[in-house]
């Protein structure tokens, strides 16, 4: 039977009141990794007929990612008569396959991919890992970008939806210089993610290359457009008629994504208080009254990103009680740094939650601010705690602030 979207805890409960095993898939739209999971699934719930599979957007469903204890995506969990017999995090087609299947025919997951084949050909072509790239192969990959687009762009997102607050202030750099540039997401490659940084010898995300040639990343871009210097780079490299260069390149290029040369709202900058988004987070008022009921959304916005406290969490829930594993990951990061914060709660505000989410050009929660600039949400800030960046940055951008 085909993959089922869960909308409400009721839809887990009418799964389990089949008499099935059920597996439940928590994912989200962000996550790369989910995507190739979705289709291991997909095979899995056609050959096994037996097994329910249920998909639960674990940022959209509350709670039911809070009744399961999940705190990443993707997640797995195996249910035999309601009760969790067992539990899988990450991305492990192999280990996912072995389970679900010793589970479809009546038995306890198992506890090694070893434990169980694949149910079909197919399944097994699904699930089958990739083998790793080496080094020679990812630089010539980063070294045909580089030849083939005239400006590129490596950074956490895409130039329609950056993924870090840095990623989109160089965003709107090049944009409002009318540059267009090819976007390379690091988050969906994460051979290239790591490569670059041997490659270019630079440590961090992201990554702007004009002709081929680094220029370097959020803070040194910033400085250079302040300064003018950026456009007489653009200009030295490229010609007077840079914008058209680059524009020409992208539109050239068109059978690989690249960034729209359009430009598109900024991490952390307001979006026009007339969009419709906006009119529906105020309450869905139209024309003038609409736009001006946005227009107060987006002061009391601003008014606590500029409040007494200079580290702003808006999230699911408060610190002492988390109402999702996202948000609870995110508060004990920052206290694990001993990082002081303030805390808003999203699910008591509709308005506000709808148009934060405008405001920022960025889609989920929880979402972390610094004296008003947007860091991220849960992916970015655990992927900075795991490399030991998180309380660095977080100083950085105060002293950044404090001497710009």
């Amino acid at each position: 039977m085909p993959l089922q979207d869960v909308k409400t805890a009721a839809d887990v409960a009418a799964a389990v009141g089949s008499g099935k095993p059920v597996v439940l898939y928590f994912w989200a739209s962000w996550c790369e990794p989910c995507k190739h999971m979705d289709a291991v699934l997909g095979q899995l719930a056609a050959d096994l007929p037996g097994l329910a599979c249920l998909r639960v957007e674990a940022e959209v469903v509350d709670d039911v990612t809070l009744q399961y204890d999940v705190t990443t995506v993707p997640y797995f969990v195996f249910l035999k008569s309601g009760a969790v017999v067992e539990r899988l995090e990450g991305a492990d087609p192999p280990a996912l396959t072995a389970k679900a299947t010793a589970l479809a025919r009546g038995g306890q997951p198992a506890t090694t991919s070893s434990a169980a084949a694949a149910p079909s050909a197919a399944a097994a072509a699904a699930t089958a890992p990739a083998g790793p790239e080496d080094k020679a192969a990812v630089f010539g990959r980063i070294s045909f970008l580089l030849s083939n687009w005239p400006v590129v762009l490596f950074m956490k997102g895409s130039g329609e939806q950056p993924r870090c607050g840095f990623s989109g202030k160089v965003v709107a750099a090049l944009q409002k210089l009318g540059v267009s540039f090819k976007s390379v997401d690091i988050l969906s490659d994460e051979a290239v993610r790591q490569g670059l940084k041997e490659y270019s010898n630079w440590p961090t995300y992201p990554q702007l290359y004009i002709k081929g040639e680094l220029v370097g990343g959020c803070d040194i871009v910033m400085d250079m457009a302040a300064s003018g210097e950026l456009a007489a780079l653009l200009a030295d490299k490229m010609g007077p008629d840079y914008a058209a260069v680059s524009a020409a390149a992208v539109a050239a290029g068109s059978s690989a994504p690249a960034s729209a040369s359009a430009p598109a709202p900024a991490a952390g900058a307001p979006a026009p208080a007339s969009s419709s988004a906006a009119a529906a987070a105020a309450g869905g008022a139209g024309g003038e009254g609409g736009a001006a009921a946005a227009g107060a959304v987006q002061d009391r916005i601003k008014a606590l990103l500029s409040g007494p406290q200079p580290v702003m969490l808006f999230m699911k829930g408060s610190p002492e009680a988390p109402r999702c594993g996202f948000s609870r990951k995110v508060v004990e990061a920052l206290q694990a740094e001993g990082v002081e914060f303030g805390s808003f709660d999203i699910l008591s505000d509709e308005a506000v939650r709808q148009g934060l989410k405008e405001y920022s050009n960025w889609p989920t929660y929880p979402q972390l601010y610094v004296r008003g600039e947007l860091v991220g949400g849960c992916d970015i800030v655990m992927e900075m705690k795991a490399a030991g960046e998180l309380g660095s940055t977080v100083k950085e951008m105060f002293h950044r602030m404090d001497v710009a």
